[in-house]
């Protein structure tokens, strides 16, 4: 998996990441049951602070995309939807609109609400 960072964009390195493994995931580039690079070869191949990488693969963790297994490193999950994580990528991007316009939560949902009945 090829992956760069742009060490200059005001997006966080740990965030970049996360996103670059995504769309990885999302074009088929891995797939269930691959390991992904250990933290620190990532680390060392994009030239970020080992944490950085640790901090993107928790959060995809925490996403339900990867696991993080103690002598196996970071796994993508047997039962991950492809679709929802397409759908999680739109939601991010919806949020980050809305807040760029300042919309709050509540207006946000009511957009949704609103589209999902139109």
């Amino acid at each position: 998996m090829l992956m760069r960072v742009d060490h200059g964009s005001h997006v966080p390195l740990s965030e970049q990441i996360a996103t670059a493994v995504r769309g990885a995931f999302l074009r088929g580039e891995v797939v269930p049951g691959q390991r992904l690079p250990s933290a620190r070869a990532l680390a060392e191949s994009v030239d970020v602070n080992l944490h950085t990488v640790l901090r993107a693969y928790a959060a995809l963790r925490d996403e339900g995309l990867i696991e993080l297994r103690r002598g196996r490193g970071a796994v993508i999950r047997n039962d991950t939807n492809p679709a929802r994580t397409a759908l999680a990528e739109a939601a991010k991007a919806f949020v980050h609109e809305a807040r760029r316009h300042g919309l709050d939560t509540e207006t946000m949902l009511e957009t949704i609400r609103e589209t999902a009945t139109s």
